[in-house]
């Protein structure tokens, strides 16, 4: 019999793109609730409301000195965060059919990680959630917007599968904030499928690795 080999611990951090504590930040707390039933799951958690976040100028300080952005705002923060964490999770409400334009900001300031380390978010996994006002207000838009950050950064962009949760979650606010979402069983339903496919694509990557390192 073979050493035991003790579980590998899950690291899933959600960002909330939202400038409101609503149905965004609720969704991403519900999916982190979800994931954080399972076991050997650790959850963090960074909103963007509120937070010190200022655009990239395309200085190219990044570019040159290979030491992150000279902007030392809160971004700061969520790069320690994202490097830390084995998966992802983006989630942003519909703003004339794509992303807000906290989490645009968001994407460009990852350039001055990414300039340090090349890898800093190869391969890790990552899945969006997609808050709109409308049923089809753009939340596939939105998402495909995430995934293409995700494929820029050569991370893993996954979905909760075909029928119903295509490219990820999708929720329909109806415009009343958190108790609108809250609401949205179907929605809420394509969350909890990406969560699982999630976890299920980080473990796998993980066990693979230890099976390399054996």
């Amino acid at each position: 019999m073979g050493p035991l080999v003790k579980p590998q611990v899950i690291r899933i951090l959600g960002v909330s793109a939202s400038p409101r504590d609503a149905s965004t930040a609720f969704a991403v707390k519900e999916a982190l609730k979800h994931a954080a039933e399972q076991s050997q799951i650790e959850t963090d958690y960074f909103s963007l409301r509120g937070k010190t976040i200022d655009f990239c100028v395309h200085c190219d300080y990044c570019i040159r000195e290979k030491k992150g952005c000279i902007r030392k705002d809160d971004m700061v923060k969520a790069y320690a965060k994202m490097e830390n964490a084995d998966a992802l999770i983006m989630g942003t409400p519909v703003y004339n059919g794509s992303v807000s334009g906290q989490l645009k900001v968001f994407f460009d300031r990852c350039r001055g990680m990414v300039a340090a380390n090349p890898d800093s978010l190869k391969n890790k996994v990552g899945a969006g959630i997609a808050v709109g006002g409308d049923r089809l207000g753009g939340q596939e838009l939105a998402l495909l917007t995430i995934h293409s950050f995700f494929l820029a950064n050569q991370m893993i962009p996954v979905s909760g599968g075909p029928f119903g949760a295509n490219l990820g979650g999708t929720l329909w606010s109806k415009d009343l904030g958190r108790e609108g979402a809250q609401k949205d069983v179907d929605g809420l339903r394509t969350v909890y499928r990406t969560m699982d496919r999630l976890i299920e694509l980080v473990a796998m990557l993980k066990e693979r690795v230890n099976r390399t390192c054996r």
